[in-house]
């Protein structure tokens, strides 16, 4: 069992940063590959970004490219997903989660979910 929890969500003016943090604790929690998503009111949980267990690759969805990076520190468990550029339409609810094996753009290949933070932009 891997838990997640995610800080570092806010309110945030339209061409603001945040930058959002997931601790991972469990066994071989470093093991994982990593994925940020989000949902907005009434939405689907999108894709927003991974990245492999090594951090040697990195996959992000079009309308975040270019905006947000996503990174990973192994020896402290943590990943995170620098946002700049923000947008009103990214508040949503941000989540994180680990995918031992599997596609890291599908969210039904996830094995373990964080609670969620939220991330509010405002016009």
């Amino acid at each position: 069992q891997v838990q997640l929890v995610e800080s570092g969500g806010g309110l945030v003016q339209a061409g603001g940063s945040l930058r959002l943090s997931c601790a991972a604790s469990g066994p071989s929690a470093s093991s994982y590959a990593m994925g940020w998503f989000f949902q907005a009111p009434g939405k689907e949980r999108e894709f927003v970004a991974a990245i492999s267990w090594s951090g040697g690759n990195t996959y992000y969805a079009d309308s975040v490219k270019g905006r947000f990076t996503i990174s990973r520190d192994n020896a402290k468990n943590t990943v995170y997903l620098q946002m700049n550029s923000l947008k009103p339409e990214d508040t949503a609810v941000y989540y994180c989660a680990a995918v031992l094996a599997g596609k890291p753009r599908a969210k039904d290949e996830y094995d373990f979910w964080g609670q969620g933070i939220q991330v509010t932009v405002s016009s």
